[in-house]
């Protein structure tokens, strides 16, 4: 099978399509990939790279086909045009850069923008190949609950560009269950699969070496946050049980990670004199394992919003892997998904004093007891979100797409 990947996003940049690649290009897949200049999550582009002109390069044996796009920056403006620079892009040269090439199925990776989609549409017209859509955003849904659009008419356009999307695509696969029902009304009849992410195997194995030396980790009780800093993540909720728990000097909440809220994270914890809320930045993907595996608890928040009731934070699947509690504050299935493992606690989303109650009672609870939901965790995720196997069921879909 000739395959193309059609992701904005890509390594050096880290999601899980990266791993995905790998995986299928060692199970024989002919793997090839379509993404733009490498940016996320700081906002400007990688060094080594620039934002105009097309290059390419071969990154563990897939070949990497990079257009040119308007780096994110800080958001606003910025972020819309970075969406649409990469559509444009897309509609331009990618056709010039894969000429002559075949494929047997183009696959779309679609976090958000999902507009990403309208290149390889195009792409699977010119190539007279099917193609399949994983779904991880819903749109226009998230875009409304970030604040990022709050125009109706924009909203309503946007829709009306996804109906387009979900009803041209050839096989749409959903990051969660609670997708179908509101994807289906929009993709008339275009077949649908629950499809979850994947989890990293080096988070599910004991992390080797040590640590960065990180303010907070390794003495006491840290509450460990990892991950993108944003306006979904309604980060102002770990800053509110910061400060509840001020006064309990062994309980300290860790972020790692950045993000268009980050500054205002660290500008807050100066203002109140949080001296139990550290924020050092983001560090290497190669870290996260072992910091995930030392921390006492693992925190997982997302904004008090419908869109997000029926979204499940990869992060979660991560952190069943490295098999240490979990505290979700969050509604429907990123919850459900915590509580049916068995794995941690779970609060609704946004509210600081049920987070703050609820790492008291989880930094209260025996160590044995502790473990025990770590390793529940670690097994309901072995059972269910095993990386090898779900790469086996995505060849299935893909072949599938292609009869």
């Amino acid at each position: 099978m000739k395959l193309l990947i059609v992701s904005q996003y890509f390594w050096p940049e880290s999601f899980r399509i990266n791993d995905v690649a790998q995986t299928l290009s060692a199970k024989g897949i002919e793997v090839e990939v379509l993404t733009g200049k490498p940016n996320y999550p700081g906002g400007d582009v990688f060094t080594g790279y620039r934002a105009w002109g097309c290059s390419r390069e071969i990154h563990h044996g897939i070949n990497i086909n990079r257009i040119p796009l308007l780096a994110r920056g800080s958001g606003g403006w910025r972020l819309a045009l970075n969406y649409l620079s990469f559509v444009v892009s897309g509609l331009l040269f990618a056709p010039w850069m894969l000429r002559r090439k075949k494929f047997d199925v183009i696959f779309i990776y679609a976090p958000s923008p999902i507009l990403q989609a309208i290149p390889a549409l195009f792409l699977g017209k010119l190539k007279g190949c099917p193609v399949v859509l994983w779904v991880q955003d819903m749109w226009p849904e998230s875009l409304s609950a970030t604040g990022h659009v709050k125009n109706r008419i924009v909203l309503k356009l946007v829709e009306q560009a996804v109906r387009f999307i979900y009803r041209h695509t050839d096989l749409l696969l959903v990051q969660s269950r609670a997708f179908e029902e509101p994807i289906r009304a929009l993709a008339s009849g275009t077949p649908i699969a629950y499809y979850p992410n994947s989890v990293d195997e080096a988070f599910a194995v004991p992390a080797r070496g040590e640590i960065p030396s990180v303010d907070g980790f390794g003495a006491g009780f840290s509450v460990l946050f990892a991950g993108n800093v944003g306006v979904a993540q309604a980060v102002e909720v770990i800053v509110e049980a910061a400060f509840l728990l001020r006064g309990n000097a062994d309980i300290h909440f860790v972020i790692l990670g950045e993000g268009s809220r980050w500054q205002w994270m660290k500008q807050e914890a100066q203002r109140r004199g949080l001296s139990n809320l550290h924020l050092p930045g983001r560090f290497p993907v190669e870290t996260m394992p072992g910091f995930m595996q030392k921390a006492s608890a693992l925190l997982v928040t997302l904004a008090d919003q419908e869109i997000f009731k029926a979204t499940i934070p990869s992060k979660v699947q991560t952190y069943l892997a490295a098999g240490r509690p979990i505290l979700a504050c969050l509604n429907g299935e990123g919850a459900d998904l915590v509580t049916e493992a068995g794995a941690g606690l779970a609060v609704p989303a946004e509210d600081a004093h049920a987070l703050a109650e609820a790492v008291l009672r989880l930094y209260r609870m025996p160590k044995q007891e502790q473990d025990a939901m770590g390793e529940r965790g670690r097994l309901y995720c072995a059972q269910h979100f095993s990386h090898n196997s779900l790469v086996d069921q995505l060849i299935v879909h893909l072949q599938s797409a292609c009869k």
